[in-house]
Order: structure tokens, then C-alpha cells, then sequence
């Protein structure tokens, strides 16, 4: 395919997220405040701290605290490095990264479209599609992993054409940034190890086996070994201890418990069978949901199943097809809150340039089919293949119509207004606030802020002496469980409530 349609590509690819990004003001929910707020810390010389807790999963010292304990670092430093270059700390230097990325996702897209058919009309098909990515859309100018991931999967399976012995220590190194992107970027070291076992089974070749591993775990500690060693500098461990906890939650909510060591095998089987076999049905469902409505995107999941046929036997296709299913398997019945609450619509992204490549294929045999049959003209292939983008570039409207164009965000506009009431109560600048989202707080207001537990009054008010948290912020939109209650009622042993803006409620601690 010509440099010219490449460039068309990149170009609609950036000028669609650079036009959604007029609309996202602001981050606009906890991850994506987290990464950017992450690269204001290291772009302000802060290095890798953070004067926010957004869980207790690590049991943390204090403020300021070690970040990137839970969520992996490589956004954040993608909006760092927007802000270094521009020696500017605002929100839209720090997504100049990500905007630049959502013009190389349909690039890479093509690129790995034109290797799998040898085709320019095929693979220009393939980069539109990535263009109007239906789901993904909104997501992909704010930092997030997104971007990242969408354009590592592409690369990794490009790779995996290249026939130099080089290429496995790149394989590595897209693996090592795959982790640095996501904690689940880990099973893309685990692949790289079954594509080289695959290989010496066909070709019976230990010595080669032995040294393409090398290379990939090289590739792999380039990469990611420095951030694993700074993890272990500050833990002790290559990876943050906090994580064993999340094997154990009976809720979403329980991600926000205090103190977590509550979260133990014993009280996950105190629980009962029933309840944990239907929390990993409702991740099943929700999972396939997922694969149905954003990987598929409803209309070009026939046409890529069809693909994966076609493509049956090549090596990518496979590779592909088994780290969708160990993905699918993870995040059902190991993390299935994580995974039905978008942990597999994050970690999937690495696979979607996969699906884009094989769904213009499949549409191509099936016109192909029932043109043997005469039931299309020659012409026929181009129509559908327009009517094929033209369904992307509807649906992507109308997600952007129902997700972005009435209001970005999840409430982080009403901070300010918290802020400056607190302010009139002669809250002190060094003084800490309990609220649903910390990196958003401190983002739209410079004060540090740390999450309110998911939790009765008495653990509340805990975790606000142990951190030195003076007053409670409880939106309506963060009153499940216990925090209920704490919400509906204005007076308690803990909290004292001494203001109500919009729906948001503010408590004061007792002494």
C-alpha cells in the first residue's frame, strides 16, 4: 500500500481523536486521571510518587506514596513526556502523546493488513476501520492504555512476520512494554515463549529455541526490567505485594477496602460457593458482551469469525486466537470484577488489530462465495465494503453522541466547588480530603486526597486519622454499600455533616 493512503490514515486517525478531544476538558474518570495525573508528578521532577491513595491494597505509610503500585506506568510517562517536550504541565500537553498515537493505530493497522492479504484495497479497509474504532474512539485521546496497547498488539504481530533472529528481541521489548502498559502485559512474555515452542516443535531446532529465548527475555528486561527493579527497590519484590489481595475480593467495592488485609482466601470462601461461581457468570456474561458489542462491534464479528477461518493455519491468527482465550479465561474466573468492569475491553485493544485485519477478508470470501453462486455483480465487493466502513463511521457517531457530546466526566467538575467551600472553612493547603477520586481531586484542585473506603463509619474514620484526612466527600454517585449510610445520615459518632453542594455531602471528622 502507497505512502499516500498511510498518510490519509494517519491524518483521519489524529484528526478524529484531535476533534473528540475538543469535547474531554479534563481526563474524565479514575484511570485516565491516575495516568495523568502520574505524569504531572514526573514531568514537575516528583519522580515516581504520588500525594494521592486511590485503594489501600499495599497498606500504605502515608503521603506522599510510592505510585504505580496497582495500575503499570508506561501512560504516565507518555504524558510526561508531551509535557517535558513542551516544558508545559496542562492537560493538553499531556495528551499530545496519545493523539499522535491514535493517528498511528489505523497506520499499523494497514501495515499489518497489507502483510496478512497482500492487498492495498483489503488493508486500507482494515485502517479505516481502525479509524473509526466504534468504542474506542472516545478513549483514545486522553491517557489512558489504550493507544499503547493498540499500537504495541499491531507491532507485536507484525514482528512475528519478520524472519531475522532479531526479531524475537523485539518481540521481547514489545512485551516488556506491554507490561509497562497493563500488569496483564505479562502473558505477551508468555506468548513469545509459546511461539518459540511452537516453532522448535515444527522445527525440531533446540539450539535456535534456546537462543530466541534469550533474545525475547533480553528484549523483555530492556524494556520493563528497569521498572520491575525500581519495584522492588521500594517493596522488595518485583511486583507491588498489594496485588494478592485482588484474588480474594467478593465485590468490586472490596478493591476499596480498609484495611485490606481483610481480603484473605478465608473470608472469599466464607462467601460461599454460590455467590463465587455467580460473580464469575457475570463476568462470563459481561466479558461476552464485550467481544459481541466493542471487539466485534456488533456488525464485522461474523466477517472476523470468518477470517479466523480463513487465516486458520497461520501463526499469528493462532497466537492470537490462544491469547484471546487465556485472556477470557483471566479476566472471568481470576479477576472477574476487574475483567467485567473493563479490564477486558483494556487488555483485548492489544488483539483488536487482529480482528480489524481478518474482517475485511472474511466480507471479501463471503462476496466471493455468493458471487459464485450469482447473487452480486463484480461491483459488489466495493458497496459492501463501503457499507462496511460507512456502518463504522455511524456507530462510532453515535457512541461518541451517547459517551462524549453531553458530558465528559464523572462528577470531577463538582471538585472545585467542594474545594472552595472547604476553603472558607479555613482548610489549611497541606490538609488531606476523602473523596470517591483522588487523582481527580488533586488534578482539578492541587489538593492531596485519598479515597474513601469501602467501609463502615468507624474503618472510615480510621483510614481518615491514620492518613490525616479532616473532611469526608461523598458524592451520590459513590453511595453503594455502607458508604450509604454514612451519606443519608447527618450526624454519627464519626462525622459531623456540615454541607450539601449539588448532591455532593460533606462530613467533618470528629475529634
Amino acid at each position: 500500500m502507497g505512502w499516500r493512503r498511510y498518510a490519509l490514515l494517519a491524518v483521519l486517525g489524529l484528526g478524529l481523536a484531535f476533534a473528540v478531544a475538543q469535547f474531554q476538558r479534563f481526563p474524565g474518570y479514575l484511570d485516565s486521571d491516575y495516568y495523568f495525573a502520574g505524569g504531572v508528578q514526573l514531568a514537575g521532577g516528583k519522580g515516581f510518587t504520588e500525594p494521592y491513595l486511590w485503594n489501600y491494597l499495599d497498606d500504605p505509610a502515608g503521603l506522599p506514596h510510592s505510585s504505580h503500585s496497582y495500575w503499570m506506568p508506561l501512560s504516565s510517562i507518555i504524558s510526561a513526556l508531551g509535557m517535558w517536550i513542551t516544558r508545559s504541565q496542562t492537560y493538553q500537553t499531556g495528551r499530545i502523546g496519545f493523539l499522535l498515537l491514535a493517528g498511528l493505530v489505523p497506520v499499523v493497522t494497514a501495515a499489518l493488513a497489507c502483510n496478512f492479504t497482500q492487498r492495498r484495497d483489503l488493508a486500507f479497509t482494515s485502517g479505516l476501520l481502525a479509524v473509526f474504532a466504534v468504542y474506542y474512539v472516545p478513549f483514545l485521546p486522553v491517557p489512558d492504555n489504550y493507544g499503547p496497547y493498540l499500537v504495541l498488539g499491531g507491532l507485536y504481530f507484525l514482528t512475528m512476520a519478520w524472519s531475522k533472529p532479531a526479531s524475537y528481541l523485539v518481540l521481547g521489548g514489545l512485551a516488556g512494554l506491554m507490561a509497562l502498559a497493563r500488569s496483564d502485559g505479562l502473558l505477551w512474555l508468555g506468548l513469545t515463549g509459546v511461539l518459540i515452542a511452537g516453532r522448535l516443535i515444527a522445527d525440531r531446532k533446540l539450539p535456535a529455541a534456546m537462543w530466541n529465548g534469550l533474545l525475547a527475555l533480553i528484549g523483555f528486561l530492556l524494556a520493563a526490567g528497569p521498572w520491575f527493579w525500581h519495584t522492588y527497590s521500594v517493596y522488595g519484590t518485583p511486583l507491588a505485594p498489594g496485588g494478592a489481595h485482588l484474588l480474594w475480593l467478593r465485590t468490586y467495592d472490596d478493591t476499596f477496602t480498609y484495611p485490606a488485609d481483610q481480603l484473605t482466601m478465608q473470608s472469599w470462601l466464607a462467601q460461599g460457593w454460590q455467590p463465587i461461581l455467580a460473580a464469575r457468570l457475570m463476568a462470563l456474561r459481561w466479558n461476552l458482551l464485550n467481544v459481541f458489542a466493542a471487539q466485534g462491534e456488533i456488525f464485522i464479528l461474523p466477517f472476523i469469525l470468518l477470517g479466523l477461518w480463513i487465516h486458520r493455519r497461520d501463526a499469528r491468527v493462532r497466537l492470537a486466537l490462544f491469547g484471546w482465550v487465556c485472556l477470557l479465561l483471566v479476566m472471568t474466573l481470576v479477576f472477574p470484577f476487574a475483567g467485567a468492569r473493563g479490564g477486558f475491553f483494556h487488555s483485548g485493544a492489544a488483539l483488536q488489530p487482529v480482528w480489524w485485519t481478518l474482517a475485511p477478508v472474511g466480507l471479501d470470501r463471503a462476496i466471493a462465495a455468493a458471487r459464485r453462486r450469482g447473487m452480486f455483480t463484480p461491483q459488489a465487493f466495493r458497496i459492501f465494503q463501503g457499507g462496511l466502513v460507512s456502518l463504522a463511521v455511524l456507530m462510532t457517531g453515535v457512541i461518541l453522541a451517547i459517551r462524549v457530546l453531553p458530558h465528559w466526566g464523572e462528577g470531577e467538575d463538582q471538585y472545585p466547588k467542594v474545594e472552595a467551600y472547604l476553603q472558607t472553612q479555613g482548610i489549611q493547603p497541606e490538609d488531606v480530603v476523602m473523596v470517591r477520586n483522588p487523582p481527580g481531586y488533586y488534578l482539578m484542585t492541587g489538593r492531596s486526597a485519598i479515597v474513601v473506603p469501602y467501609a463502615e463509619e468507624a474503618s472510615i474514620a480510621a483510614a481518615a486519622r491514620r492518613y490525616g484526612a479532616m473532611y469526608l466527600v461523598i458524592e451520590r454517585a459513590g453511595t453503594s454499600g455502607p458508604i450509604r449510610a454514612v451519606y443519608d445520615r447527618t450526624a454519627n459518632r464519626y462525622f459531623t455533616f456540615v454541607s450539601d453542594i449539588d448532591g455532593t455531602r460533606i462530613f467533618r471528622l470528629n475529634p
